[in-house]
């Protein structure tokens, strides 16, 4: 990761998910991230509907010159970018990997390409609760509006550190014999 917005928020993520793939929702408190909360936006996990917005911060919806609520998140993508982005979304929420992407977007205003980091980061999945995810989305220089026909540049998912098992998990692995399959062990 580049960009310090982006750093700053993968790791009070990481803080919070305490050893697990994923933090739950409702553990991530917007006041630690007040100075983040404008680069801030929550997908839901549609992927026919395109990812849509759930909720995006003001800097985040500056850039895109609207308020993007409800809008899908691979819209903003050029064409031949758009189901590669999908894939990557769809990773994030259903592998529980981190991913981070370099875009570039056109200014409407200048023409110029101008280049952001994309930080995606998923959420722990709880019965009856819709399946969402989070993301960060920052650019290198200020003073930006009215970006469109995002590209991906580059991407790579991050690997997380291997999973803290509770007491309970532990002596069921220590009394198992032979081939034995525990769903959610990964």
């Amino acid at each position: 990761m580049k960009h310090p917005s982006s750093r700053e928020f993968f790791a009070y993520w990481d803080e919070k998910r305490a050893g697990a793939q994923a933090p739950d929702r409702a553990d991530l408190e917007p006041g630690p991230m007040r100075s983040l909360l404008g680069d801030i936006f929550v997908l839901s996990y549609d992927p026919g509907g395109g990812y849509p917005f759930r909720v995006a911060g003001t800097r985040v919806c500056a850039l895109l010159g609207r308020d993007v609520k409800g809008e899908k998140f691979s819209a903003l993508f050029a064409p031949s970018d758009r189901q590669e982005i999908e894939e990557i979304l769809g990773v994030v929420t259903e592998e529980k990997l981190a991913a981070v992407a370099g875009v570039t977007a056109a200014s409407t205003a200048s023409g110029n390409r101008i280049p952001l980091e994309l930080l995606l980061l998923p959420f722990s999945s709880r019965t009856n609760t819709p399946i969402s995810l989070t993301g960060l989305l920052a650019p290198f220089q200020t003073g930006h509006e009215c970006l469109s026909d995002f590209t991906l540049t580059s991407w790579r998912y991050m690997a997380h550190p291997p999973q803290r098992f509770g007491p309970r998990v532990l002596k069921k692995l220590a009394i198992a014999r032979g081939f034995m399959v525990y769903e959610g062990l990964v």
